[in-house]
């Protein structure tokens, strides 16, 4: 059976475990037991008080916050977690779609999770206040190859050269996740999806936006944007040219920690093996409000 107060007493075990070191744990637990309790006083067919009935394996908040930080850092089959933790995989799946939306609901109480749309430019003012920059850049992750040749081709990424699915990601400088696009088939440009996700038509004349050449067009809609000079056959960079594509890349790497923020997490990392639709979504959303919450609690 998993040792919860080990798990709580080793700050090694604890960040290898849950992507959370100890301290962070007990700031999020206070939410995460208010969700809890809202959750369960909301249950149409409830019979008995809060706190009745059987135990089970599970019987502490502390101990479901923990047991669904490891699912998501670990990702784990259900057959191997439910061996990790004296449970039926039937009962682990079970408690990981209970405990999902009450995580999301902590998360939300402690305002770390990401924007999914912004809607008018009084919105983004309103969000973000005066930000000065935003680098954004496209984040896939692997999903197992569908059987059916319709479904391949949907989800086929020629950039990863494999079945993917993806989100458009924007933070800022201090690597805080701003923005997570809903997830969508890899086989969709990381410009076109921008434009679905209407983000770039609300952001601040006055905030510079940072992107790679995949984005290249979007000055069309946002005027003040950066992106790399694109080299072609016909036309070579001058030494100019690579110069400030270095000064904008080495500016933009903030994104590309944030997203390795989010892939600290197993479910937002590993092959997508879930049959329920658009999970990975809720998996992705998540791991982009524990990384928010992680540097929200580890800022110097």
């Amino acid at each position: 059976m998993l040792d919860i107060e080990k798990v709580l007493t080793d700050e090694r075990t604890c960040r290898a475990l849950t992507g959370q070191n100890i301290s962070s744990i007990y700031n999020l637990l206070p939410m995460f037991e208010e969700a809890l309790i809202s959750f369960k006083s909301n249950k149409k067919d409830r019979k008995r008080a809060i706190g009745g009935g059987q135990k089970g394996k599970l019987p502490t908040t502390k101990g479901k916050l923990v047991f669904i930080l490891i699912y998501l850092k670990v990702y784990p089959t259900y057959d191997l977690f439910g061996v990790l933790t004296n449970r039926s995989r039937s009962k682990c799946c079970e408690s990981v779609k209970q405990l999902l939306p009450i995580l999301e609901q902590a998360l939300g109480k402690s305002c770390v999770l990401p924007k999914r749309k912004i809607k008018s430019l009084r919105e983004f003012y309103s969000s973000f206040g005066d930000l000065k920059d935003i680098f954004i850049d496209g984040a896939e992750r692997p999903v197992q190859r569908p059987k059916n040749t319709k479904k391949q081709r949907k989800l086929y990424s020629g950039k990863k050269k494999s079945h993917t699915r993806k989100n458009i990601v924007a933070c800022d400088h201090g690597r805080k996740i701003l923005f997570l696009s809903p997830t969508k088939s890899g086989r969709r440009h990381d410009k076109k999806l921008l434009d679905k996700s209407e983000f770039i038509y609300n952001i601040s004349p006055d905030t510079c936006l940072w992107g790679d050449t995949g984005f290249k067009g979007i000055q069309d809609k946002h005027a003040n944007t950066l992106i790399p000079h694109k080299r072609s056959k016909s036309n070579k960079l001058t030494e100019s040219q690579k110069s400030e594509n270095k000064v904008i890349s080495s500016f933009r790497v903030v994104v590309e920690h944030a997203i390795g923020g989010i892939k600290r997490y197993g479910a937002a990392r590993d092959i997508y093996r879930n049959k329920i639709d658009n999970l990975d979504d809720k998996f992705h959303l998540l791991s982009a409000g524990l990384w928010n919450f992680h540097l929200l609690n580890n800022t110097k």
